[in-house]
């Protein structure tokens, strides 16, 4: 049974409804904030969404939110006009984000007692911008996974379904947002971990093109195709939260001096003026993409989305991305011999926690041994295999050369198509423990989404309906520096679905969160591994 959205709590209202709120004075930040840490305070042990909850540093953000607020009332609606749009707006931080004073422990026992000395880039943009950060949510180990499962402190639960994942790496933030404990979150999308957690959890989610946000400050996984991105409840949250974090840094190389534009004042006001939107809009379906087993309700969810907006104006075509095949095999190549480079630092020496019982080399590998958990230790090897001698060529240098091919069907496809559309995820949630004994079915998650990060493109994922009761993503994929028009698309597509009954729902599991007696992810986790393994031994 799924309940009904309320309207009367206001960590219900969506991050625009928050801002104009706090603007009329009909609710003060110091009143949001509470509100919001209030309920993950008495939640948050069924889902474990956070890793470390700033109550301290909340209230003192909201306390000077509401000053600034305060000031500006008595300057008058010029002063009102001049405040940044999410004074006072909580977010939820990808616990891989450097803040100063904080804890980052990137999901990582190798990391545990790290107090970040400064702040990342987005960090500041977000203390610039007035937005109350809560806290630090939890995430697959250096971003390494597609379900929140290979955290070092615990797995987190799907709202929807507590006894499912909510996808990952970035699956706190999503749950965080999706459970009402914030209205806007931070994530990182590598192969997907931005968009297949907002699939599985009913979220919006958008991975930027690759140069768009700075990754200073970021703990790295790979650094060619990590980038920072927006989860929201709805497309204009998700673009409020964009037109904060974009922009070039001088101290990170990779970010691009291109102008940012407002992207939620830019977006369509009602639902008319968003669903006319799509005329002669022309949408490209990549066949490659309705993937070798990709559950059947998914897949229809997907093409009904489609069907719908091609009725309403869009034209739809479909497309061939041939190497698309080849993005699974290419990306598990790329991304562990980065990671093995990126993760090298993590010695015992310089920073983090360390090994200290017996001499240099022996308390290194215990370090490391005892550090890292077993994914990581998986992509370790295999990275340091594709970059060893003999077999750079083979491996790293072939998959590069099939990266620019990938990049180059992408190419080809935006001549005739102003963007493309496909699924997000092939699957909806899946329960704890279904794809832990098989790495390769858990890399089968990112599928759809992984393609983009190897080309650096954008791409949005929109809640486009429910399977089974469990939510379904639908993809938008533009061109680079295009997130303006996935954006528009996403809207377009939230009007013309408004009235539809799957989006009156909220997370199913919602009411079990404030059970005492609704087990930790931890232990439903643990109880399904154990059915696995008791019914793989009766057969």
């Amino acid at each position: 049974m799924t309940a009904a959205v309320s309207t009367t709590d206001p960590t219900r209202l969506r991050a625009h409804e928050m801002a104009r709120a706090l603007r009329a004075g009909q609710l003060s930040a110091r009143e949001l904030t509470e509100a919001h840490l209030g309920l993950i305070e008495r939640q948050d042990r069924a889902m474990n969404a956070w890793s470390f909850v700033d109550r301290e540093g909340a209230v003192e953000a909201a306390t000077q939110a509401d000053e600034r607020f305060d000031g500006a009332r008595r300057a008058g609606p010029e002063g009102l006009d001049a405040l940044p749009p999410l004074l006072g707006v909580p977010v939820a931080l990808k616990d891989l984000v450097l803040q100063r004073g904080r804890p980052a422990t990137a999901g990582s026992r190798i990391l545990q007692g790290f107090v970040s000395p400064y702040d990342a880039h987005i960090t500041e943009r977000l203390a610039a911008a007035g937005a109350v950060v809560l806290g630090r949510t939890n995430m697959d180990e250096f971003a390494m996974g597609s379900s929140t499962e290979f955290s070092a402190w615990g797995p987190t639960g799907n709202p929807w379904d507590l006894g499912r994942v909510p996808g990952g790496s970035s699956g706190g933030s999503a749950a965080a947002v999706a459970a009402f404990h914030a209205p806007l979150g931070i994530g990182t999308d590598t192969g997907g971990s931005i968009r297949q957690p907002a699939a599985l959890t009913g979220t919006v989610g958008l991975k930027p093109t690759y140069g768009r946000v700075s990754r200073y400050g970021i703990v790295a996984f790979a650094s060619s195709l990590d980038q920072i991105g927006p989860f929201g409840r709805d497309v204009r949250d998700a673009a409020m939260l964009l037109s904060v974090l974009a922009g070039r840094d001088e101290r990170d190389s990779t970010s691009a001096d291109i102008p940012v534009p407002d992207y939620a004042a830019e977006l369509p006001q009602s639902d008319e003026e968003g669903a006319a939107s799509l005329h002669g809009v022309r949408l490209g379906l990549p066949r490659q993409y309705f993937v070798a087993g990709m559950e059947p309700d998914v897949e229809a969810r997907v093409r009904e989305a489609v069907d719908v907006l091609g009725q309403c104006g869009a034209e739809i075509v479909e497309v061939d991305l041939p190497h698309t095949d080849y993005g699974l095999a290419t990306y598990y190549i790329i991304a562990p011999a980065e990671a093995s480079a990126n993760l090298a630092r993590y010695d015992g020496i310089r920073y983090g926690s360390a090994a200290r019982d017996g001499d240099v080399l022996g308390d290194y590998l215990a370090t490391r041994g005892g550090g890292f958990g077993t994914e990581v230790k998986r992509r370790i090897m295999l990275g340091t295999y594709a970059l060893s001698a003999g077999y750079y060529d083979a491996y790293y240098l072939k998959a590069q050369k099939v990266r620019t091919l990938i990049k180059r069907d992408f190419d080809r496809a935006f001549e005739s198509v102003d963007a493309l559309v496909a699924p997000t995820s092939p699957t909806v949630a899946f329960p704890f423990g279904a794809r832990l004994s098989d790495p390769v079915s858990m890399y089968l998650s990112d599928a759809c989404t992984l393609p983009v990060n190897m080309a650096g493109l954008p791409g949005l994922s929109v809640p486009c309906g429910l399977s089974n009761g469990l939510p379904v993503g639908l993809q938008f994929i533009g061109a680079a520096w295009d997130e303006r028009r996935l954006f528009r698309l996403g809207r377009a597509y939230e009007a013309i679905t408004a009235s539809a009954d799957w989006r009156a729902l909220e997370p199913a599991d919602l009411p079990a969160l404030d059970d005492p007696s609704t087990p930790s992810p931890a232990e439903r986790s643990s109880a399904g591994r154990a059915a696995l393994d008791s019914a793989a031994a009766a057969v």
